[in-house]
């Protein structure tokens, strides 16, 4: 098979290849508002039909949420999975817009050309790279290389509510040799990746409880506990003095890098002075027995997102007040239990409570983190495909946040996940102004069709 050809399709084909992933980005699908349902509709009706366009037998299936849009092909092995979603997140604030968030446009920037809109980045410019290069690669060859299944999502800025129960319904369809998702980006905006590790998240929600009511300062304070110092306390000791999380066996399944994965982290000279001070810090905060890498991407986290309690208002109400709540999350990585760490997390905070004092939960999801093992030849016959087209070595990466999809191919269909994405740092997704770069669409078409290529049976 003739890669040049397709590559060269791809290049010619760019302009209409641009058009098309405007039409999408002009419909409104933002899931968690039920007020674009028919919206979301409409992006999986758009897909149903662009898929059939090159011949793939595709539906667009119910569930209680969303629609799930399912397309399936046949070829030579081995079998392809490839997963996007097509929904976005809210536009709000929508005065800090500079136009219309659905009425995306093509605009020349200090960095170059970029398609600017709602959803341009994550994920329908990501989704269409993928659909793109299977395009070039019917319209050259008249058929695609391999066995291919399209699974497209509407509900993943949303929770995913109905991905797991679709899942377990239709295990033995979706069931492949490796599952490729585009929902991930670029290291430091230039060097293309392969993500092969996800953190797993856990939150917890609780509110503690000692007076019955509000209590005059001046004639309980001293005498009376306040909850918000037991809250203080309790959330301080969750860290030492050195960055490393206090909870008994927090670190029970946590696996150390490979002296080759640590290598490569450590040639990507990453300069974490300036990806701090970026936001107005200084020094990295983690575990200072660990580089800021393996901070981000390979150690556990337990992180305070909220705290309230009493009056917050405008002067003084001087009351001790009869709650105080926080948020707490933890990033979980290797072999941790999630559902142990929290019962870990709930002995502590009850032990540190006062006589007398009650704690209230609300449970959150948790999920474990994700890794994928390189030694599959598919990932290193990937990476090269991504180093020849962007003529800079590939790179293995970790992934600070959590993509559950990659864990439930894992755990329900069996299957393995490959990340790789073209997205930049400053893409500014889920914020105003979300822009994908140009580049970015059209080198990472041309990455797929050199990865198609390179997992073919011909290759």
């Amino acid at each position: 098979m003739s890669l040049d050809d397709v590559l060269a399709r791809i290049d010619a084909d760019m302009p209409a290849a641009t058009d098309r992933l405007l039409d999408l980005l002009r419909i409104r699908s933002i899931s968690t508002d039920p007020a674009f349902k028919d919206d979301c509709d409409k992006a999986a009706d758009w897909l149903v039909e662009d898929l059939q366009s090159l011949g793939i037998k595709t539906e667009k299936r119910v569930t209680p949420g969303h629609p799930m849009v399912v397309g399936h092909i046949d070829g030579p092995g081995p079998h392809l999975l490839f997963y996007g979603h097509y929904d976005v997140q809210p536009v709000d604030p929508l005065d800090l817009w500079d136009r219309d968030p659905f009425d995306p446009a093509i605009e020349d920037t200090a960095k170059g050309r970029v398609i600017r809109g709602r959803g341009a980045s994550d994920d329908k410019g990501q989704l269409m790279t993928f659909i793109e290069a299977c395009r070039a690669w019917k319209s050259v060859h008249g058929a695609l290389p391999c066995k291919l299944t399209f699974f497209l999502e509407g509900e993943e800025e949303s929770g995913s509510p109905s991905l797991v129960p679709f899942m377990e319904e239709n295990r033995d369809e979706l069931k492949s040799d490796i599952a490729l998702i585009c929902d991930t980006g670029m290291f430091e905006s230039k060097v293309p990746a392969i993500t092969t590790m996800l953190r797993g998240l856990l939150g917890e929600d609780f509110t503690i409880t000692g007076p019955t009511r509000d209590l005059h300062s001046g004639m309980y304070g001293g005498i009376g506990m306040n909850p918000i110092r037991v809250l203080s306390k309790i959330l301080a000791g969750l860290h030492d003095e050195t960055g490393h999380i206090t909870l008994p066996g927090f670190y029970d399944g946590v696996t150390e890098l490979s002296d080759e994965m640590r290598a490569q982290w450590q040639g990507l000279n990453f300069d974490h002075s300036a990806f701090l001070e970026d936001v107005g810090l200084k020094a990295p905060a983690g575990e200072q027995d660990r580089t800021p890498l393996e901070q981000i991407w390979s150690r556990p986290t337990c992180d305070v997102n909220g705290i309230w309690g009493g009056y917050t208002g405008d002067g003084f109400k001087t009351v001790l007040p009869s709650q105080a709540s926080a948020k707490v999350s933890f990033r979980l990585v290797g072999d941790q239990d999630p559902e142990a760490i929290r019962a870990n997390f709930r002995t502590y905070l009850e032990a540190n409570l006062p006589e007398g004092f009650t704690v209230d939960y609300r449970t959150d999801k948790a999920s474990g983190a994700s890794r994928m093992s390189v030694e599959d030849p598919a990932f290193e016959k990937a990476r090269v495909a991504l180093s020849d087209e962007w003529g800079i070595p590939a790179a293995y990466v970790g992934c600070g946040g959590s993509i559950p999809i990659a864990g439930y191919f894992k755990e329900i269909i069996g299957t393995d996940a490959m990340l790789v994405g073209f997205g930049k740092d400053d893409d500014q997704i889920h914020s105003p102004n979300e822009k994908y770069d140009l580049e970015s669409f059209h080198k990472g078409t041309r990455s797929w069709a050199r990865i198609l290529h390179a997992l073919s049976p011909s290759s």
